[in-house]
């Protein structure tokens, strides 16, 4: 038997079809332990396991925002934050200096 709590955004796992419906959903998904750590997953893998008053902060935090606020600070906390052209736009003529 499973003692943690799976929690998609900051909704409870019977709740997470309304997170996942939000356009802005980037697949990150975590579970409180009892131990007080908190891993993140992405798209069903681990990505990332807080602890101590990280994981604490980072509870707090999900409690108290939206869907999409939730995913983004999730994006951030496990580095898959930015995707796309970045190495591409730093070498454009209005980039450089």
């Amino acid at each position: 038997r499973s003692t943690a709590t799976d929690r998609t955004c900051s909704r409870t796992v019977a709740v997470s079809l309304e997170c996942d419906a939000v356009p802005d959903d980037l697949g990150f998904t975590y579970t409180a332990r009892k131990t007080g750590e908190v891993h993140i997953h992405h798209h069903g893998r681990l990505a990332a396991t807080l602890r101590g008053a990280r994981a604490e902060d980072f509870l707090q935090e999900m409690a108290d925002c939206d869907p999409s606020a939730g995913q983004q600070a999730m994006a951030r906390l496990t580095g898959n934050y930015k995707r796309g052209n970045e190495s591409k736009a730093a070498e454009h003529p209005r980039n450089r200096r």
